[in-house]
């Protein structure tokens, strides 16, 4: 009876042992869980709520799949920051501000409104202006855009309109961070009145030359070489007059002498 209790418990033991590696080997296999996947502006502004507007412009000009591709492929190095306006400052705009546009205008409007590199709030009072958008050029008249801060209230200014910027983003992450804007940022290049045209460019001179002083005083000695000969011709008359004047002094002396 005990050798067969014994021949049990190591039997027993033998099964434990060869099973022991079998579920080590299959701990030290199992997958470690999945990262979870990067926040899209889409999901973001969806949780957040009050952004219909500005994601359906997002999506028509199908700049929300760029902003995610951006943000999957690295193509934006220093990361992305996006100013969202909520539905009310689209309920204020005047009538017909959006529909007058092009395809490529509201493209423009929406890449207004995406710079391409993370700006924490740290950082908004130190930014260097004009800031430059994804729309691009920041020169008069295009698509500047100035942020400044004061500590307590942060002022965006595009030359059209003045908005405010909610200094707690409504996102933060390492290559995204999302601001609620009061007002939609309406560009000059779009919405600001035309720039003077720039001032033509002076005539150039006349290569015909002008006659100058010189010239004209070239022609003095020929008139005074004409009043000289004139002076000389009528000295010359005067002492003709005068020679023959002893002439016929001279004739009336011999005369008187024969009488």
């Amino acid at each position: 009876m005990a050798a067969s209790h014994l021949a049990v418990l190591l039997m027993f033991a033998a099964a434990v042992l060869s099973a022991a590696p079998v579920a080590r080997g299959q701990a030290a296999s199992a997958p470690a869980p999945a990262p979870a996947a990067p926040k899209t502006i889409t999901a973001i502004l969806t949780k957040a709520g009050q952004f219909t507007k500005f994601l359906q412009l997002l999506q028509s000009t199908r700049e929300a799949e760029q902003i995610t591709n951006q943000l999957k492929g690295k193509s934006s190095s220093g990361g992305l920051t996006v100013f969202a306006p909520p539905d009310n400052a689209f309920t204020a705009l005047p009538v017909g501000t959006l529909n007058s546009l092009s395809d490529q205008q509201k493209t423009s409007l929406v890449q207004f409104h995406v710079v391409s590199m993370v700006m924490p709030a740290s950082q908004l009072e130190t930014v260097s202006n004009p800031l430059r958008t994804q729309a691009g050029d920041t020169g008069p008249g295009k698509y500047p855009l100035n942020i400044t801060a004061d500590g307590t209230n942060v002022n965006v200014s595009t030359g059209v309109v003045n908005a405010t910027l909610d200094g707690t983003p409504l996102y933060a992450g390492d290559r995204l961070v999302v601001y609620q804007v009061n007002k939609v940022l309406l560009p000059w290049a779009l919405y600001g009145p035309a720039l003077p045209p720039a001032p033509a460019p002076a005539p150039a001179e006349s290569k015909k030359k002008k006659k100058t002083a010189p010239d004209a005083a070239a022609d003095a000695p020929a008139a005074d070489t004409a009043a000289g000969t004139t002076a000389s011709e009528a000295a010359r008359g005067v002492r003709g007059v005068g020679a023959g004047s002893w002439v016929a002094v001279a004739v009336a002396a011999a005369m008187w002498w024969a009488m």
